[in-house]
């Protein structure tokens, strides 16, 4: 075989190798489109709704992974390659009503339209017995306000000086430098609707105008009381933290004011836990009895300075309703069903302990 031959042969296998290499690249990128494709195409071939919204802060990767969570899209990957490809960008915080039908780029493009918006505002539920701190974080994602600013609003006392003229319900007591949030304790727990522009001065009014309400059925009757407003909201506070269901808030609160009347510490461990105000968990409260806080009910006669939680309308109205009992001391069975137990003496208390809760 000559030369020439021999060079013919080496080329023809070099085309068939670059040949075979460009199939396979070919074929690669293809089965690479398809996957593509696939991935940001419709979840569902029949047209299903689901409410989703855009909240302050939300980014294209956190939207995507809200979105693939929610299973209306399948990959929240595939989806962002797609949107930056596309150039979509300047989604609108609201609610929107999206179909599981629609593909990625459809899905994103939708939240990017302000015409789509089906809500300005959002309905958040704030339950009994929250931390002022806690509604603030809630409040957080939804508005242009971080935690910290909010909480700040609230001790800010020329702010808090509006208020105090506002309403009757609150007073120069609120301004206690102390205080860990002057607010807590009067920013009432409901579901209310807040629109997204709301200023942090019209978000708190939404909480003060409620406390409003619920004051004004139980005006009288805080009147009638051995209390001031402030301490029956304080006493309210620990009743909330304290109990699980309205007869125990009832019964506890009437073990608080027994103790009250002769003078006998309260002793209650969920004030050492707004005392320590960060704890890893409960049972820190329950050995942390001397740390000191002019919260801390341990160590203070009477109510601690403020109220420690946000009460709901049966801990308000339990301090001023409570079951009629002598008792001085209660326990609940926190390792067990939850169920609380009531004692007249220290020794029965010590027995209930050691019955319920091993020591």
């Amino acid at each position: 075989m000559n030369n020439l031959s021999k060079n013919s042969i080496q080329l023809t296998k070099k085309r068939m190798i670059i040949a075979s290499i460009l199939v396979a690249i070919i074929i690669g990128l293809s089965g690479s489109y398809f996957l593509y494709k696939g991935q940001i195409g419709p979840i569902s071939e029949t047209s299903e709704i689901y409410m989703f919204e855009v909240v302050e802060g939300d980014t294209l990767s956190s939207i995507a992974v809200r979105l693939e969570d929610a299973e209306v899209i399948k990959s929240a990957t595939f989806t962002e390659i797609s949107a930056k490809i596309n150039g979509v960008e300047g989604f609108i915080v609201g609610l929107y009503k999206l179909d599981k039908s629609w593909d990625s780029l459809d899905v994103l493009t939708y939240l990017c339209n302000q015409e789509n918006v089906e809500s300005t505002s959002v309905m958040l539920t704030f339950r009994e017995g929250m931390w002022a701190k806690d509604i603030a974080a809630q409040l957080d994602p939804y508005f242009d306000y971080t935690t910290q600013e909010i909480i700040d609003f609230w001790n800010d006392n020329t702010f808090l000086t509006t208020v105090i003229a506002k309403y009757d319900f609150l007073d120069e007591s609120i301004l206690d430098e102390r205080y860990e949030v002057k607010l807590e304790g009067y920013l009432f727990p409901e579901t209310y609707m807040f629109d997204y522009d709301m200023t942090l001065e019209e978000i708190t009014y939404v909480f003060l105008d409620q406390f409003e309400v619920v004051y004004e059925e139980l005006a009288s009757q805080v009147e009638e009381s051995q209390f001031s407003i402030h301490e029956w909201v304080n006493l309210a506070s620990i009743v909330q933290y304290e109990s699980a269901s309205t007869t125990d808030m009832q019964n506890i609160s009437k073990v608080f004011l027994n103790r009250l009347d002769i003078d006998m510490k309260l002793q209650s461990s969920v004030t050492v836990c707004y005392a320590l105000y960060e704890f890893d968990s409960w049972e820190q409260c329950e050995s942390e009895y001397d740390y000191v806080s002019p919260y801390n009910t341990y160590l203070y006669n009477g109510l601690p300075i403020g109220p420690i939680l946000n009460p709901g309308f049966e801990a308000l109205n339990a301090v001023l309703n409570p079951i009629d009992n002598d008792y001085l001391f209660f326990l609940a069975d926190v390792y067990g069903d939850g169920a609380v137990y009531y004692s007249y003496t220290f020794e029965e208390h010590l027995e209930k302990q050691k019955q319920y809760l091993g020591y």
